[in-house]
């Protein structure tokens, strides 16, 4: 067998060839995935992007100088066509009988009841016929809730007079008026005490003649309170326009129907 040299560099002869044989050259070993250098990146992107920000000022300033040499467009004009001013004298006010609110902003104490002849004046209206908020507030079972409610419902003034008949009953009548900006206070106002009204037990209730939701109330059982005569009572609730109208009645003996519907349809006949 012919003898095969080692990797000396050095020619060897091939067996039954007179030429010398060059060495095969070494193999490079293939560089492995780790060892990749990263690819390195070129100036292209960064000019594309350059020139990118170079064009987008460029054009803003052009713009900018563009606008600057226009002239300012006008604005349409605000004034409207001249209307024909209507000739003659204007309408007459409405009268009292026609516009309730000419009663109601006077002296609300001139829409009260007269008090009869032969009676007596009530001790608790000795006053000057008003009863401001705080006075107002202060014949209800709480007078600081009820304080806050009026607050809250734009109470405005309320009148108030009063008699005694004889022994028989006495009477106090209420205008109550609210500035109502928000609600219909009046009618709240009303409705609020006829519910208490129909809450008591042995009452008896008729509607008011021309008040559309007026209604008036005989309790036909009395209040009794330790150290206190047994007392009758009977009562009404009404409202117009901004008035809420309260009436109560009290006495030794039941209030008969009539009693407390004259006074009712009087009172609302002045409103």
């Amino acid at each position: 067998m012919p003898e095969v040299a080692e990797e000396t560099g050095e020619a060897v002869r091939a067996e039954g060839e007179g030429e010398p044989v060059e060495p095969a050259a070494p193999v490079a070993e293939a560089p492995s995935a780790g060892s990749r250098s990263p690819r390195r990146r070129g100036r292209t992107t960064t000019l594309i992007a350059g020139a990118a920000v170079l064009g987008v000022v460029a054009g803003a300033c052009t713009g900018y100088l563009i606008q600057a040499d226009r002239a300012p467009t006008p604005l349409p004009p605000l004034s409207q066509p001249v209307l024909a001013q209507a000739k003659g004298d204007g309408p007459e006010p409405l009268s009292a009988a026609q516009d309730r609110r000419v009663k109601t902003e006077g002296d609300l104490r001139k829409l009260l009841l007269k008090k009869p002849t032969g009676a007596r004046n009530a001790a608790w209206t000795a006053g000057d016929g008003w009863l401001d908020i705080a006075e107002y507030a202060n014949d209800f079972t709480d007078p600081a809730e009820k304080f806050t409610d009026l607050v809250g419902d734009d109470f405005r003034r309320a009148a108030v007079v009063g008699w005694k008949v004889g022994s028989s009953y006495s009477v106090e009548i209420r205008l109550v008026q609210f500035r109502q900006e928000d609600s219909m206070a009046a009618l709240d106002s009303s409705l609020n005490h006829q519910g208490w009204a129909e809450e008591e037990s042995g009452t008896d209730s008729w509607a008011i003649p021309g008040t559309g939701d007026g209604m008036a109330y005989v309790h036909t059982r009395p209040d009794t309170e330790p150290g206190y005569l047994p007392q009758y009572g009977a009562e009404a609730h009404a409202w117009r326009g901004d008035v809420s109208m309260e009436i109560w009645v009290y006495g030794a003996k039941p209030i008969t129907k009539k009693t407390i519907m004259d006074l009712a349809e009087r009172q609302m006949e002045r409103l």
